[in-house]
């Protein structure tokens, strides 16, 4: 019988490290009551605006809710979004020492119209270029000083296409957790799909492994997704396929350690953000314990759970201690 509360406090004893493209999310949030004479737009009364941690930063946001000591490395524009998505992420005790500026990026944020619970447009202001050699080179530096000094468990890359995750930093910081017995995760993207050779966790979406692989799957079982690990390792040399399925679920397979837990019932209001839970319960609770059964319950529960909040929210930690406590692994 697994004891949870003692799971989640010994949360509180892992050190996590989270390394990609960090974003601010802006939320104006509003209501419409008439079409614009100007255009056939409608007019959004705006009645708030709110600022949160997205991209990578939401990664770093689900550790730290968890309890997890959380540090954040990125290149971030050296203008008033920068700053404050800085200041968020210090209120949330995510540390952001080893964060660098750039005077030749700018940083990302994303302004969301909603209205009614319903998105009506998003604003994107980003540089997606990738890092340049001085850039990386002072990445690395920082996550030299990092994995020396603090001796971290765990290594989360999230990756959004917006430069920071560049070949040369995905393979050298592999290199280096290796070296330091640091276990590795990641969320790819196509660009740099199998860039990540050497990695613990893989944890891409159904999606991303057919584009990534050219499939053409009709079936979706046990059978053609141990199929897929294996191609997986051919190119990867991975330890763990952890792949979510939508709303059918997760896949996870380690060795001769295989399943499909499906999803649970939710209602759900947003899936933006789900991702990034399930990458950091995984990271977390497999960084905990090596138990990549748990890995995969827990993570598969969490992320239904976020998906009942309209926006990029954090894991309540609390009420998911509580449904882990009724999971059939119990």
């Amino acid at each position: 019988m697994i004891d949870f509360n003692k799971l989640f406090e010994d949360f509180r004893a892992i050190k996590a490290g989270v390394i990609g493209d960090v974003m601010l999310d802006t939320y104006w949030w509003g209501h419409v009551e008439r079409i614009s004479p100007e255009a056939p737009v409608p007019v959004v009364t705006l009645d708030k605006r709110e600022h949160r941690i997205g991209g990578a930063g939401n990664v770093a946001l689900n550790l730290a809710s968890l309890g997890a000591e959380t540090t954040v490395f990125s290149v971030i524009g050296e203008d008033e979004d920068g700053s404050k998505l800085e200041g968020l992420l210090r209120e949330k005790d995510i540390r952001t020492s080893y964060l660098l500026r750039s005077g030749d990026r700018i940083t990302t944020n994303k302004a969301r119209v909603i209205s009614r619970n319903q998105q009506m447009m998003r604003l994107d202001s980003e540089t997606t270029r990738d890092l340049s050699p001085a850039e990386e080179e002072g990445l690395l530096e920082q996550v030299t000083k990092y994995l020396e000094h603090e001796k971290p468990h765990v290594l989360i890359f999230e990756d959004y296409n917006k430069g920071v995750l560049t070949g040369r930093i995905i393979q050298e910081v592999i290199r280096l957790c290796k070296r330091h017995g640091v276990v590795t995760a990641v969320d790819p993207k196509r660009k740099n799909f199998f860039s990540y050779q050497g990695v613990d966790i893989f944890k891409p979406n159904l999606k991303e492994v057919k584009e990534g692989l050219n499939l053409l799957l009709e079936e979706v079982n046990v059978s053609t997704l141990r199929d897929i690990h294996r191609l997986l390792g051919e190119k990867l040399h991975h330890g763990i396929s952890f792949i979510t399925l939508s709303e059918k679920g997760v896949f996870f397979e380690a060795g001769e350690v295989a399943g499909i837990l499906p999803s649970h019932i939710r209602s759900i209001a947003d899936v933006s953000g789900a991702g990034d839970t399930v990458i950091a319960v995984a990271s977390l609770v497999y960084a905990a314990t090596r138990d990549v059964r748990l890995m995969a319950e827990v993570a598969n529960l969490a992320g239904g759970l976020v998906c009942e909040e309209v926006g990029t929210v954090a894991i309540n930690k609390e009420r998911l201690l509580t449904e882990c406590r009724v999971l059939p692994v119990n």
